[in-house]
């Protein structure tokens, strides 16, 4: 997995590039995939827009916080989890809360997912 963090002067979304599909085809949300060549450990890219996150934030929110907690929502999907449904939606964000509660022992902060407030 790599991320890309650029400082753009547009707005740029946070965008996934799924597994590839040989090692996702038997790959369900949360399974650590087993790759069979080296090359296959990359999971996928996250981007994210800098600028467009800073932009969007709302006055008490940190900045870093924010993109910890869009980090953290992007590497999500890319482990297979999605938030489609209901159902979806509550294993995607059981597994965000469980990331991001980990990291705020860590560094005294209090981050929620990012799917907090889907259904």
């Amino acid at each position: 997995m790599s991320l890309v963090v650029r400082n753009l002067q547009r707005a740029v979304p946070l965008r996934r590039a799924r597994l590839r599909e040989k090692v996702q085809a038997n790959l369900k949300a949360g399974d650590i995939p087993q790759p069979e060549f080296p090359d296959d450990y990359n999971l996928g890219d996250i981007f994210l827009g800098v600028e467009y996150v800073f932009q969007h934030c709302k006055e008490n929110e940190d900045y870093y916080d924010v993109l910890t907690v869009t980090a953290t929502h992007g590497l999500c999907h890319l482990l297979g989890f999605t938030h489609s449904t209901e159902a979806e939606w509550q294993k995607m964000y059981q597994k965000e809360k469980q990331v991001l509660e980990e990291l705020s022992k860590h560094t005294g902060t209090r981050l929620q997912p990012l799917s907090r407030d889907l259904f």
